[in-house]
């Protein structure tokens, strides 16, 4: 990846920001919809989004979505959009997976969900032991198999989530084994303060220049677009950002990672001033589509 590439920009506009938190964060249809185009408009080319119905699965759950993204393709149709998985209290994988079916059915989404394998998301106790507010992330590698076959089936560029080392294998081992669904963008995410549960985090690495100088160890000479990303804290605020925009890398900001931040049109004119300093651009989305090679046009 050349240093010179024009840098994708994807927004977690919502995640599981409370507004309790923060009253700025979109949770209904239409308060993403008019955040989403907002940071659209500021640059922007993947906008990726949570239901304001967590374990809304199935039709009933893409239905759901497809309020919030019907407007954005209304107004902008190349706009790249991706929701997160159902969270299903018995963790079926056709009930956390499957409505991203409905979605690319209904051409609203160009990217899916490929979260290849499982991590204890939260922080520690008092006592430097996991604390009660420690969330279990559950990707079985019959999770992991569906979530390909739903990406290569309905021609979705995977959105890959690296929490941890192993996760990144996982990745490695299927592109070069040819299987990696075409469109793939990875994502190193590196954990902040006071997420999952408060406290110092319990998972994933710091965002220091020797975690990211890891992954790009790993990543070698394959060539599969990736971003830097800090959940619990704002990876502008960081040295990997720069770090990584110096390095050919892309960025992802919004509130589902800070959930602080100003707002997400704020965070996406941060980095948009960033990479003005390292001497790259915002991609495009036609650029962005190019990039990742997502196989589903605008």
């Amino acid at each position: 990846m050349s240093e010179a590439t024009p840098v994708v920009l994807e927004v977690a506009l919502n995640g599981a920001t409370p507004k309790e938190r923060n009253a700025a964060v979109p949770k209904e249809p239409a308060e993403i919809a008019e955040d989403a185009l907002a940071c659209l408009e500021a640059g922007a080319t993947i906008i990726h989004t949570h239901s304001d119905q967590p374990t809304l699965g199935g039709e009933a759950g893409a239905a759901r979505y497809h309020e919030a993204y019907q407007p954005i393709l209304e107004a902008r149709p190349d706009a790249i959009l991706y929701p997160t998985i159902a969270f299903d209290p018995e963790n079926r994988p056709e009930a956390k997976y499957g409505h991203q079916r409905f979605l690319a059915e209904a051409g609203v989404i160009r990217q899916g969900i490929l979260d290849p394998g499982s991590v204890n998301l939260g922080g520690a106790a008092a006592d430097g032991l996991p604390g009660d507010g420690t969330f279990v992330y559950v990707n079985a590698a019959s999770d992991i198999r569906l979530a390909a076959k739903i990406c290569r089936d309905y021609r979705l560029g995977p959105s890959v989530a690296i929490f941890e080392p192993g996760y990144f294998r996982v990745i490695l081992a299927a592109h070069a084994a040819g299987t990696l669904p075409p469109g793939t963008l990875v994502k190193f995410y590196f954990s902040g303060g006071g997420y999952f549960g408060g406290g110092a985090p319990t998972y994933s690495a710091p965002p220091i220049p020797e975690a990211l100088e890891m992954y790009l160890a790993m990543l070698g000479e394959t060539e599969l677009p990736w971003a830097v990303a800090v959940l619990g804290g704002g990876i502008l605020e960081t040295p990997i950002a720069r770090m990584a925009l110096e390095r050919g890398g892309h960025l992802r900001v919004g509130f589902e990672d800070h959930m602080d931040a100003k707002s997400n049109v704020d965070e996406v004119e941060r980095a948009a001033a960033l990479c003005a300093e390292v001497g790259r651009r915002f991609a495009t989305t036609a650029e962005t589509g190019a990039i990742l090679g997502l196989p589903r046009a605008s």
